[in-house]
């Protein structure tokens, strides 16, 4: 004779065997999953030949001017653009940049500064368009670390007028390799803060 009350007992345990078997997969599969969230920032393309390179602020360990410098250096670009707004004690980031660049080999004339007040990667997108459409650039490659370009895509293309050609070029992580980014500290708090901005920004935080 039969015993339904068994057979439905079994039953009750599929939805936790079935919640066991997924969160299995994805701790198989973590590595892919968490780098996914480094990878995705990253919407670099490859170089081509433009009127000049642009370098994004915030590259305090050279990694955005270096790669600014081996574009020129390969003969993508004739000149390298430095966006300059303040950094520390008064002084703007241009200047230890290019001293940077040009210890490391690069030619000093090369490099020129675009000063700025800006406080946010908009700010700095209105001040370096306003400074292209300045001096008259039609087709641009901007630089930055990867992590850094889809918001900086975004935003430049907010402010870009029609005309003014930009191709995004993505400098390397110093410290950590972007698809790894959850096994360092470093690589942490970048992407955590990357992440907490691309969220916000739309919103004007």
């Amino acid at each position: 004779m039969p015993y339904p009350h068994r057979r439905s007992r079994g039953f009750a345990y599929l939805p936790l065997l079935g919640f066991l078997a997924v969160c299995a997969l994805l701790w198989w599969q973590r590595g892919a999953i968490f780098g996914s969230f480094g990878t995705f920032l990253d919407v670099g393309e490859p170089p081509q030949k433009a009127q000049a390179a642009v370098v994004l602020a915030g590259g305090w360990r050279g990694e955005r001017v270096l790669k600014a410098g081996h574009l020129a250096q390969a003969g993508f670009v004739p000149l390298v653009l430095i966006s300059g707004p303040m950094s520390s004690y008064g002084a703007t980031e241009c200047g230890p940049a290019t001293a940077f660049a040009v210890r490391q080999g690069f030619d000093a004339s090369w490099f020129q500064c675009i000063p700025s007040n800006a406080n946010s990667t908009k700010e700095e997108a209105e001040a370096v368009v306003a400074n292209l459409k300045q001096r008259g650039l039609k087709k641009v490659l901007i630089v930055s670390v990867a992590s850094h370009l889809r918001r900086a895509r975004r935003l430049y293309r907010e402010t870009a007028p029609e005309g003014l050609e930009m191709h995004f070029v993505a400098a390397d992580p110093a410290g950590y390799k972007l698809r790894d980014w959850y096994q360092s500290r470093e690589g942490r708090k970048d992407i955590f803060l990357e992440w907490t901005k691309v969220v916000t920004s739309p919103f004007g935080i």
